[in-house]
């Protein structure tokens, strides 16, 4: 379920969580105040706080900014609300500590042409942090750990500083109330295909008072959100599965998609106007730049436009394609996912491909046992893969049939372990 988010009045909300820190806010706000004048643009600051006794209220009022009264507690919860509330196209977060100069608020606002979410990094080239040793060292290992065990390349995943596309929070709603907001915010965007980007930040020491962080509560909640999310992150839900399995740590995993792609490759003749139906997030389609991508998942799409450009959100049984308009069709992984209704996803396959046109078709062969015990071995290495979800089982003979029949000429075949087959054919 998507966050329910107010039209775009503005360009820019600013969204600073806030609890007893109205000395520092005395500073910060004239300062910000400042910085986006500069910008020239419309803008609204929100300051979200639980009510603090310090007389916040007050030097948000007085400063002529919007206040927010939230009565449940969490940073997360507050960054939420701020988000509901915001009127604006894009949306920075920042902390009201004075750990997060307003100045640098520019640097975001220039680069959000680069990204859906920008992040002010301490830990990319550039960036730095003053901190206390212990502190900075445990945000480094659990940024690390993070980085690396949900595969996703952002170095600063607990960075609060950020510029939002509001857009992004139309497609989910995230479900922690605490500093581990940060992590799960990054790992849907991420899920949906948005672009991420890092700008170096040299992150300074909190002015007034005392951080709201409890630093072993944060690392437990960050363990406790890793636990629910590592198996989330490897399933086929995600846009960059097929690309990632290219290069999987699970050594049968990684040579099925590479024997794959190079058997693929050597079967798609060069400098033909190529359509691969059902592309997902596959290397095949980025071997291929002049192709044109076509798959249901408009995520994967989204993550495939780093290596293309002609890219269509379509079902492969109703092609938005003219009669004969390729001179080759790719479809590989895909019919055994599709329930036999008289072979639509081949009919389409035969009716935008030229006479003379190359078809490249590949899927599991269920008439070998090979794949049957592959199945069962996959299955159990990657649980939530695309093996439960094959619902149309072809054997060689099956395919080959069904191929004839519509006026094809086999010119060659290959198999991976026996397990999956690939024909290459040729439409009369």
């Amino acid at each position: 379920m998507s966050m329910r988010l107010k039209k775009n009045t503005l360009d820019l909300s600013v969204v600073i969580p806030s609890l007893n820190e109205a000395s520092n806010l005395r500073q910060l706000l004239p300062d910000l105040k400042q910085s986006l004048d500069a910008l020239g643009i419309t803008y609204e600051v929100l300051v979200v706080d639980k009510h603090s006794a310090d007389g916040t209220e007050s030097v948000v009022r007085d400063s002529g900014l919007t206040y927010v009264g939230e009565s449940e507690p969490g940073y997360g919860t507050a960054i939420l609300r701020g988000i509901r509330e915001a009127q604006g196209a894009w949306v920075l977060t920042m902390d009201a500590d004075l750990s997060h100069p307003a100045e640098f608020l520019t640097t975001l606002w220039e680069a959000r042409t680069t990204g859906d979410l920008i992040i002010a990094s301490r830990y990319v080239e550039g960036g730095k942090a003053d901190q206390p040793a212990f502190r900075l060292m445990l945000s480094k290992i659990l940024n690390g750990f993070f980085s690396s065990g949900l595969s996703m390349a952002v170095r600063d995943m607990s960075s609060g500083y950020r510029l939002y596309n509001k857009q992004i929070f139309s497609d989910f709603t995230p479900k922690f109330t605490n500093f581990v907001v940060l992590v799960e915010i990054l790992l849907l965007a991420f899920k949906n295909g948005r672009h991420i980007k890092e700008v170096p930040f040299h992150y300074q020491m909190r002015g007034e008072g005392r951080s709201n962080a409890r630093i072993v509560q944060f690392g437990i909640d960050y363990l406790r959100l890793f636990r629910q999310m590592w198996r989330f992150r490897n399933s086929v839900d995600f846009p960059d599965y097929d690309w990632r399995a290219h290069d999987s740590r699970i050594p049968l995993q990684r040579y099925w998609q590479r024997r794959r792609h190079k058997i693929i490759m050597a079967f798609t003749p060069p400098e033909m106007y190529t359509v691969d139906v059902g592309c997902g997030s596959s290397k095949i389609l980025a071997s291929l730049p002049n192709a044109v991508g076509v798959d249901m998942r408009f995520d994967k799409l989204r993550f495939m436009r780093k290596t293309n450009k002609l890219l269509v959100q379509s079902n492969g049984c109703i092609l938005p394609f003219a009669d004969e308009q390729f001179e080759c069709a790719i479809s590989s992984q895909v019919i055994e996912h599709i329930p036999d209704e008289g072979g639509k996803l081949l009919d389409e396959l035969t009716r935008v491909l030229k006479p003379g046109g190359i078809l490249v078709l590949g899927t599991p062969d269920y008439g070998n046992w090979e794949w049957r015990v592959t199945e069962r071995l996959y299955d159990l290495a990657a649980p939530g893969a695309y093996a439960e979800e094959h619902v149309t089982h072809y054997t060689f003979a099956s395919l080959k049939t069904a191929l004839e029949a519509r006026g094809f000429v086999i010119l060659n075949h290959a198999y991976i372990l026996r397990g999956e087959l690939v024909f290459q054919a040729r439409k009369k």
